[in-house]
């Protein structure tokens, strides 16, 4: 059972594995993250505009 553990810890592709899907993760949030913030700020204006010419 050590043996094992041992070897899954040297092993190198796990690691790499984890450090993309960290990555990845890390990229998604910044970009959901930005869609929001400029789909409310868009919402705003757009519903500003829309306001401004119905008057």
């Amino acid at each position: 059972m050590i043996k094992a553990i041992r070897k899954l810890w040297a092993e190198e592709n796990g690691q790499d594995v984890a450090e993309y899907a960290v990555m990845l993760a890390v990229i998604l949030v910044i970009v959901i993250g930005t869609v929001r913030l400029i789909g409310s700020n868009a919402n705003n204006v757009f519903s500003q505009v829309g306001s401004q010419l119905g008057q």
